[in-house]
């Protein structure tokens, strides 16, 4: 389903992924773990196409993303759902008409009835109906990410990928959100790659985790492996534990108390046209609406 071979990325004079390799199997949900800015953003933008390796392969959906023109790129994407850390709704519009959004630059369903009738099913896959007329400012952050998985399913993909779904939230709305990932991968049997560093989060949706580190897969396995593993990185992100292989760089340095490698895009409008390029499959239910 979804290949990374060998892939090297340098940005901003640092290599930032340095031979990942990583097979993700059809249906499956594989949540990548590692420290902020280590490369786990940019794992997913190379799976959707939004950046080129500096060498080494990267297939999805049996297709080597760098060997395709542009139109196919443009083709493939829509055939993969990309979820944003704040949900990347453009604020000026209702959250039914962000929904609707890649229907009505990507498809040609006819009738503005159809796109309507696609629109309250994804909302109803996210429990979101009474939403559909609100603006993005007048729902809480929970209700936003669900807005976005909604806008995210409405092409019907194949894979859906999660940048940080549960960041920001409090315990229930992030509940809801496991919940609601777990429901889209078991009903529509989905492929699913989540970016976290939430362990109870990933404890709760993974099929299996892979650990990110100094621009490798350091360890992949299922949750109970990892909750039983040996391996010193393991052991010290699972358990947050100060000292150990992570709290140094790849030159056994430490590295200065929050650097940062990994760029994240800031703008707005920015990640609302980039999640325009890519949007997907319905899904269905979730758990009770967030309160503001």
């Amino acid at each position: 389903m979804i290949k990374l071979k060998n892939v090297y990325k340098r940005l901003s004079e640092r290599d930032i992924l340095r031979g990942v390799d990583l097979e993700i199997e059809t249906g499956e949900t594989l949540v990548i773990l590692g420290r902020s800015g280590i490369g786990k953003s940019v794992t997913l933008r190379h799976i959707v196409g939004l950046m080129q390796p500096d060498a080494g392969d990267v297939e999805v959906l049996g297709k080597n993303v760098a060997h395709l023109t542009p139109e196919e790129q443009a083709a493939l994407r829509l055939r993969v759902g990309y979820l944003f850390q704040d949900g990347a709704l453009l604020n000026w519009l209702t959250i039914g008409q962000n929904v609707a959004l890649p229907l009505k630059e990507h498809t040609h369903l006819g009738a503005h009835v159809d796109i309507d009738a696609r629109v309250d099913e994804c909302l109803a896959h996210v429990e979101l109906q009474d939403a559909i007329n609100k603006y993005p400012n007048q729902i809480s952050g929970g209700m936003r990410k669900r807005a976005g998985l909604a806008r995210a399913l409405v092409l019907q993909p194949e894979v859906v990928l999660y940048d940080e779904p549960t960041s920001g939230l409090d315990p229930i709305s992030s509940s809801i959100i496991n919940n609601l990932i777990r429901h889209l991968q078991r009903t529509f049997a989905l492929t699913q790659v989540v970016v976290t560093h939430d362990m109870n989060s990933a404890y709760e949706i993974a099929d299996r985790l892979a650990l990110l580190h100094n621009g490798r897969i350091q360890a992949i396995g299922t949750p109970a492996e990892f909750q039983n593993s040996t391996d010193a990185a393991v052991d010290q992100f699972t358990h947050g534990k100060v000292e150990g292989p992570l709290s140094r760089g790849a030159d056994g340095a430490t590295p200065p108390s929050g650097s940062q490698t990994e760029p994240n895009p800031t703008n707005e409008q920015e990640r609302a046209d980039e999640s325009r390029d890519r949007t997907p499959r319905a899904a269905s239910r979730s758990g009770p609406e967030e309160s503001k």
